[in-house]
């Protein structure tokens, strides 16, 4: 196994001697924010499989009434993380394109995402005002790294 030597650091990455360079904490971030999206995917495919029975949603779901209880608030958990990852991804990748990651766009992509681990917990659990304003939590992660690009 080859090993690299790092060569030279900056905020955004660090190069290494084979020529390439590692990921940014926010490039890092944002591959583990997806597979925080798909394991919601699971979790919410899973809770509808136990509501409705896989005969049921492996059929057309035309009269597939709306998910209720756990399975619901997962399912609406996960599209809240889809619409959430849209943004986040292009204000990261803006970020990467632009070079302008800075210690203040590594801290608004963690609080994005530590909040949105926490966010997709407490409404699959149920609890409503917090849930809020851990979402809250989340959106104030972006305008810290919108506010870096402007």
């Amino acid at each position: 196994m080859a090993r690299a030597y790092v060569v030279e650091e900056s905020d955004s990455n660090v190069k290494l001697q084979n020529g390439g360079t590692t990921m940014s904490l926010e490039i890092t971030l944002l591959i583990w924010s997806v597979a925080l999206a798909f394991i919601q995917m699971l979790v919410a495919v899973s809770a509808a499989t136990l509501q409705f029975g896989l005969p049921e949603l492996a059929g057309n779901r035309e009269d597939l009434p709306p998910a209720t209880s756990w399975a619901g608030r997962a399912q609406r958990a996960h599209y809240n993380m889809l619409e959430s990852l849209v943004l986040f991804a292009a204000l990261i990748l803006v970020t990467e394109i632009t070079n302008k990651n800075s210690v203040m766009t590594g801290f608004g992509a963690q609080l994005f995402f530590w909040a949105r681990v926490a966010y997709a917990v407490i409404y699959v659990v149920g609890l409503p005002w917090v849930r809020t304003g851990v979402w809250g939590i989340s959106v104030v992660g972006l305008i810290l790294i919108f506010l870096q690009l402007v």
